[in-house]
């Protein structure tokens, strides 16, 4: 007898408590229609301050299938999505939001695609109309600048939903970064890929956890974990920088042997000190950057901690 194979949803929770009933709903539902696989839920609580790991311990004490995984503190989504990586043990992992933009009825066909032979079944956002226009400007700017400046090209407007095969999650653990920058990591592993459109709905409940100022930090994160071009950009400004500095003096002597000396202009002076200086400290920004995330990495802190784990037993 063939042991049924069995799919790991993976869901990070930072305050969902108002969605958390209508995940539980969209999921029970999806789950009935997948008569050929099992189900395992695994829900990362990262350090909610309201009542969300409550509701998630009441799931799990009465439904076996539903595991709760409580961080010791708010780590961030990345460190909660590794988590709930490391902790699921299904042939296949998918992550999944708990705002439920992402619509749990396209889990049965990133399923089928998987049992073709997929290993790797991604979920691309054909229509964003549910986000704002500033959101969906930024995403568009940062997937082109990103695949612009970066080896490892990231799939536009697809983001952590997707289907994984344990021989891709296998290779996700293998990585021991801690600054983590999850769709990048998903790029980066390979593997054979499908792709599913679907259309990006509203949230659920709740109100997104990103703020602008996260957003640009999260971009960083991005661009710093995987391209080294912000520090070339800037040799290349320091070249250039020397080069029109070198021909500049040599204008200026010239001038000086034939026109003699001119009245010092202290405006032009100011302005030229005030942007090279400028340009110095933008550089250094990025230069520390890069030694900022080496020395994160050299501290070797675990990404996360696990306060609890709650589940029950399967009957």
């Amino acid at each position: 007898m063939i042991d049924q194979r069995k799919v790991s949803v993976v869901i990070p929770c930072y305050n969902e408590s108002e969605g958390i009933p209508k995940l539980y709903d969209a999921l029970c539902q999806v789950f009935a229609q997948v008569t050929d696989v099992a189900f395992e839920v695994v829900c990362v609580d990262d350090g909610s301050r309201d009542d969300t790991l409550d509701k998630l311990v009441a799931l799990a004490a009465k439904d076996h299938r539903f595991h709760i995984v409580e961080l010791s503190r708010n780590f961030g989504k990345e460190a909660a999505m590794t988590a709930g990586i490391d902790e699921s043990t299904g042939d296949a992992v998918i992550p999944f939001d708990a705002d439920l933009q992402d619509p749990p009825e396209l889990i049965p066909e990133m399923i089928r695609a998987w049992l073709g032979g997929a290993e790797v079944v991604l979920a691309c956002r054909s229509n964003r109309a549910a986000d704002s226009f500033m959101k969906r400007t930024t995403a568009n700017a940062f997937y082109q600048f990103h695949n612009q400046v970066s080896s490892i090209k990231i799939p536009k407007n697809v983001g952590d939903f997707r289907l994984m095969d344990r021989i891709v999650v296998d290779a996700l653990k293998q990585l021991p970064e801690h600054h983590r920058f999850m769709k990048g990591l998903f790029a980066w592993v390979g593997f054979k890929t499908v792709t599913i459109d679907y259309v990006r709905q509203v949230r659920s409940a709740g109100e997104s956890k990103f703020s602008g100022w996260k957003l640009w930090n999260f971009a960083v994160e991005g661009f710093t974990s995987f391209s080294t071009a912000p520090l070339k950009f800037w040799s290349y400004v320091g070249a250039f920088g020397a080069l029109a500095t070198f021909i500049y003096a040599a204008i200026i002597v010239a001038r000086t042997l034939i026109f003699g000396v001119d009245v010092p202009g202290y405006a032009s002076l100011l302005v030229a000190i005030l942007f090279f200086g400028s340009l110095q400290l933008i550089s250094v920004g990025v230069l520390g950057e890069y030694i900022g995330r080496i020395y994160m990495e050299t501290k070797n802190r675990p990404i996360y901690l696990v306060r609890k784990r709650h589940h029950q037993s399967a009957k």
